[in-house]
C-alpha cells in the first residue's frame, strides 16, 4: 500500500483511512454529508496526490498526444487544460485524463491513480514509432484540490496571482503558499468551482497547512474521498472503473464532445463508424422517485421486469436528498423523462431519466 506525502497528516486529523487504487487514502473526517455540504456552500481541501502525472516533451510531444487521446490537443494554447480520454483498440476507454499545455513543446497528462501503469504502457507502445520524450512524475508530485464557491476568496492571500482571473480549464504557474512554480489550475471534479494545486511532495505539507490557515475564517475543512464521489456524481461526471472502462465506448458514455474525428487517433475509424451507425446503449442519469438508494451493479429494468441496463454509480444525494445514479440503458429507454425501474434487492423501485447534471447549483 502506497502513502501520499500527507498520509501522516490525515491520520493525525483522525481521518478514516481506506485502501484506494493502491494508496492509503482518507475516505472521511467528519462524515460524508458534512464534508459534501462544506464544498457545495463554502470551501474544502482534498488530498488527491494519488493521481498520476506524466510529462510529454519535445518536438514530437503533440504528435504522440494527438495519437493516443480522443480530444484535439492542437487547440490547446499555453495555460489551457483539456479533458480527454485514451481510446483502446477494441472500442473502450483505457482511461480519462486532463491534458495541460505547460510550454510550447511540454504537456502534462494527469491520469487516474488506478491506471498509472496501464496508461504509461499504453502511451509508451504508441511512442515507439514517434519518439516523444516521456517522464513519469507520479511519485514526485502531490495534488491538492481546493474546491467550493469560497475557494478564490479564501486562497487569494496565498498568491500574488489574481486567482479570480483564472478561467475554468485554464492554469498558471506561479507562487502559492510560499512556494514558487506551483501549478494553480481552475479545474476540479466537484462542480462547485475552485482550484487544483500541483507541487512537489517535499512542498505539499507546507501548502496544506497554509491552505487550512488561510481558509480558517471561511470554514475550510479537509474533505475525504467519499464526499468527492457524491460531489462528482451530483454533476454526472464519469468515474473510471464505474461509469467508463475498457469495454465502454466514449460515444456510449456521452463523451462524444471530447471525441474529435478531425484527426486520426487510436481506433478512430471504428468509433467514427459507431457514431455513424448510432449506439445501442447510453449512459444516463436517473433519479429514484420513491425511497431507495441505487448502487453499482444493480439491474435497471422496464415496467415488465425485463433487464434493460445496469447501474454504474449510485448514492443518496446529500444536496437533493434523494437516490440518484448513472447507468447504461438500451437506447430506447435513454430519453429524458423515460420511466425505468431499479432492482433494489427484490423490489423494482421507479426512477426517471433526467438531464444531467443532477445538481444545478
Amino acid at each position: 500500500m502506497k502513502n501520499t506525502a500527507l498520509t501522516g497528516v490525515h491520520e493525525s486529523l483522525g481521518a478514516k483511512m481506506v485502501p484506494f487504487a493502491g494508496y492509503n487514502m482518507p475516505v472521511s473526517y467528519e462524515g460524508v454529508n458534512v464534508e459534501h455540504e462544506t464544498v457545495r456552500n463554502g470551501v474544502g481541501v482534498f488530498d488527491v496526490s494519488h493521481m498520476g502525472e506524466f510529462l510529454i516533451e519535445g518536438p514530437k510531444a503533440l504528435e504522440l498526444i494527438q495519437k493516443v487521446t480522443s480530444n484535439d490537443a492542437s487547440k490547446l494554447t499555453v495555460g489551457k487544460a483539456q479533458y480527454s480520454c485514451f481510446p483502446n483498440e477494441t472500442g473502450g476507454i483505457v482511461d480519462d485524463l486532463i491534458v495541460y499545455k505547460v510550454k510550447e513543446e511540454t504537456y502534462l497528462l494527469v491520469v487516474n491513480a488506478s491506471n498509472i501503469e496501464k496508461d504509461w504502457a499504453h502511451i509508451s507502445k504508441y511512442n515507439e514509432g514517434i519518439g516523444a520524450e516521456m517522464r513519469n512524475l507520479s511519485d514526485v508530485y502531490s495534488l491538492l484540490a481546493i474546491q467550493g464557491p469560497k475557494a478564490v476568496e479564501a486562497m487569494q492571500s496565498l498568491s500574488s496571482i489574481d486567482l479570480a482571473s483564472i478561467k475554468f480549464y485554464n492554469f498558471v504557474v506561479g507562487d502559492f503558499a510560499g512556494i514558487e512554480h506551483v501549478i494553480i489550475s481552475a479545474t476540479g471534479y466537484t462542480g462547485s468551482g475552485g482550484f487544483e494545486i500541483y507541487c512537489k511532495n517535499s512542498e505539499v505539507e507546507q501548502v496544506w497547512s497554509r491552505v487550512l490557515e488561510a481558509g480558517a475564517d471561511f470554514g475550510i475543512k479537509p474533505i475525504g474521498l467519499a464526499a468527492r464521489d457524491t460531489l462528482r456524481l451530483e454533476m454526472g461526471y464519469c468515474l473510471y472503473g464505474n461509469d467508463i472502462d475498457d469495454t465502454t465506448s466514449p460515444l456510449e458514455a456521452g463523451l462524444g464532445w471530447i471525441t474529435k474525428f478531425t484527426k486520426d487517433f487510436v481506433n478512430s475509424k471504428a468509433l467514427a463508424a459507431q457514431k455513424e451507425a448510432g449506439v445501442t446503449k447510453k449512459l444516463v442519469g436517473f433519479e429514484i422517485t420513491e425511497r431507495g438508494i441505487p448502487r453499482q451493479g444493480y439491474d435497471i429494468v422496464d415496467a415488465d421486469g425485463n433487464t434493460i441496463g445496469n447501474v454504474t454509480s449510485g448514492t443518496m444525494s446529500p444536496s437533493l436528498e434523494k437516490g440518484i445514479g448513472l447507468g447504461y440503458v438500451s437506447k430506447d429507454f435513454s430519453q429524458v423523462d423515460s420511466e425505468v425501474f431499479i432492482q433494489i434487492r427484490k423490489k423494482s423501485v421507479p426512477a426517471t431519466i433526467i438531464k444531467l447534471p443532477f445538481y444545478k447549483g
